[in-house]
């Protein structure tokens, strides 16, 4: 697809010239530039509606000296054959992990940015559908229009399909957002700002089950050498044109700031031989889905669901664990020990040793990793995004079909736009099934409504479940991935109590509110306090 262009002016282009790789194009890398600045340039990211060589000008420019002399795009000839001796010579992959880097990745659909996302070691940071409204066209140099992947070869019907559902979304935001701000009353003390921004944060998660996985988003990654190494032969190995290419355009990014580390990517035996394994793995497992009969559910329930599968460990290991490193005698001791204690006793030490946890951020010690949590979860596409983006679990995914369904959620109902929502539903459905039809099975989730539902797995210790139960149960978060915490916290309630009762930080709150008021609120303090 034409991606749209920056609209920079001569001096702009010069003054941004030494700070990435590329000028052109959607993907880049930041250099020169103090860390702190790159990591706040990426935190205003999420939040701002273009993109990251537009927001440097407009915000950051101003504040930070000219540099005098543009980026050396040779990393130094000493250091990368010094690198080269010690990677050849001692075979040595954590070498790799002691350089990183900031990259941008500009107007990906919301498929490739799960692809993206994939991989653990990184820090990801993606445009929020909740602050930035899809009801505009795009910049120039896209031909306009809405901002959706685009593909000649998926043909005009795709298109339509796609015009058809952002038309929706975007009739249906005014008329969404006039009955919440008239339905939901004032919190005390709140500002018009405040509100204004809590209004339509509300309005548009209602609606964000219209976009389709087609729309594009910006991403912010922060990686090492080898997490980039790895995720470009992921991306070149992926059957999604898209995905390919994007892999070349972060490649010639990464090796535009440390080339030696994605040398190994371009060697025949090196990367073209890892490729060329991930294609036939993935063969294999296909052929092997489809010899079972797990390539097809005909008794498929697509209500939203939360399974427990699996659980490893209890509660008497956890607390032999958490007495692990203040022991002098082994584990087993320790369980022994634990097992001699009442029930009353085993409460009070575990009580002890969690400690007056003030906020979710206080967590337990390491002991929590030594149980273990497998969740299958069905929901909707959209809270899966938000739920895939905690980095310490194992998360698999199916693919993203209209087999499980979809609903209209009950306030957008109650707004008077439901019929809009469900015949957007339908043009998604049938669009999907006529790119299947044809021949292009991997495009076609492109399609979808990010309120269709999506199967998927997490696979977590009982720390990382407190993390993530904590934070997604939050007020302020989006329903569909609180509901999914909540019941998280139920399904471990169920075999563990008193994991459960530790997690002290999860809000049941269900009441009917503006979930982000008081976030707004709270940031209007902040700034006031630091004289903005």
């Amino acid at each position: 697809m034409d991606y749209p262009a920056d609209d920079l002016t001569p001096d702009e282009r010069a003054r941004i010239a030494p700070h990435v790789t590329h000028l052109e194009g959607p993907v880049f890398g930041l250099v020169n530039l103090p860390e702190t600045v790159k990591g706040a340039l990426f935190a205003r990211y999420s939040r701002y509606p273009g993109t990251l060589r537009r927001l440097f000008i407009d915000e950051f420019a101003a504040s930070l000296p000219e540099a005098s002399a543009s980026y050396d795009d040779a990393e130094g000839e000493r250091a990368a054959q010094l690198y080269e001796r010690i990677f050849v010579g001692y075979g040595d992959d954590s070498v790799a992990q002691l350089g990183g880097a900031h990259v941008a990745c500009e107007w990906t659909s919301n498929v490739l940015t799960k692809l993206l996302q994939r991989p653990r070691l990184g820090a990801y940071l993606e445009q929020s559908t909740r602050y930035i409204a899809y009801d505009q066209p795009m910049g120039s140099g896209s031909g306009g229009g809405y901002r959706y992947y685009r593909d000649d070869s998926l043909g005009p019907e795709y298109a339509a399909a796609m015009d058809a559902l952002f038309d929706a979304y975007a009739s249906s935001l005014p008329v969404v957002r006039g009955w919440v701000d008239e339905t939901f009353p004032r919190a005390e003390g709140e500002s018009p700002a405040a509100r204004a921004r809590a209004v339509n944060a509300k309005a548009l998660d209602l609606l964000r089950g219209l976009l389709p996985a087609a729309s594009l988003s910006h991403m912010g990654i922060y990686a090492t050498g080898q997490t980039y190494e790895q995720l470009i032969l992921h991306l070149l190995g992926h059957p999604l044109p898209e995905a390919r290419h994007y892999g070349t355009l972060l490649l010639d990014a990464v090796k535009a700031m440390m080339p030696s580390f994605v040398a190994r990517v371009e060697r025949p035996d090196r990367g073209g031989e890892w490729i060329g394994y991930l294609e036939r793995r993935r063969t294999a497992t296909e052929r092997w889905a489809a010899r079972l009969g797990l390539d097809r559910d005909p008794a498929a329930d697509g209500r939203p669901s939360v399974h427990l599968l699996h659980v490893d460990g209890d509660e008497d290991q956890l607390l032999a664990a958490l007495l692990f490193e203040a022991s002098v005698s082994g584990e087993a001791a320790a369980l022994d020990a634990v097992r001699s204690l009442t029930a009353d006793e085993r409460a009070r030490a575990l009580g002890d040793l969690i400690g007056d946890r003030a906020n979710r951020r206080h967590r337990p010690g390491r002991g929590f990793e030594a149980l273990r949590y497998r969740f299958e979860i069905v929901s909707d596409y959209g809270a899966f995004r938000d739920l895939q983006r905690h980095r310490l679990l194992t998360v698999q995914w199916q693919a993203l079909t209209p087999d499980l369904g979809a609903a209209v959620p009950e306030e957008v109902l109650a707004a008077s736009a439901g019929d809009a929502y469900a015949h957007a539903l339908d043009v998604s459905r049938d669009e999907y099934e006529r790119l299947a039809g044809i021949g292009r099975p991997e495009a076609a989730p492109y399609a979808l409504c990010l309120g269709y539902r999506i199967r998927y797995v997490l696979d977590l210790n009982a720390r990382e479940a407190m993390h993530l139960i904590e934070l997604r149960s939050g007020r302020e978060g989006h329903p569909s991935y609180r509901a999914v915490a909540h019941e998280m916290h139920a399904r471990i309630a169920a075999v563990h109590p008193a994991v459960a009762a530790a997690m002290t930080h999860v809000d049941a709150s269900g009441e009917p509110r503006l979930e982000r008021i008081l976030s707004e609120m709270r940031t209007e303090r902040k700034v006031a306090a630091l004289g903005g």
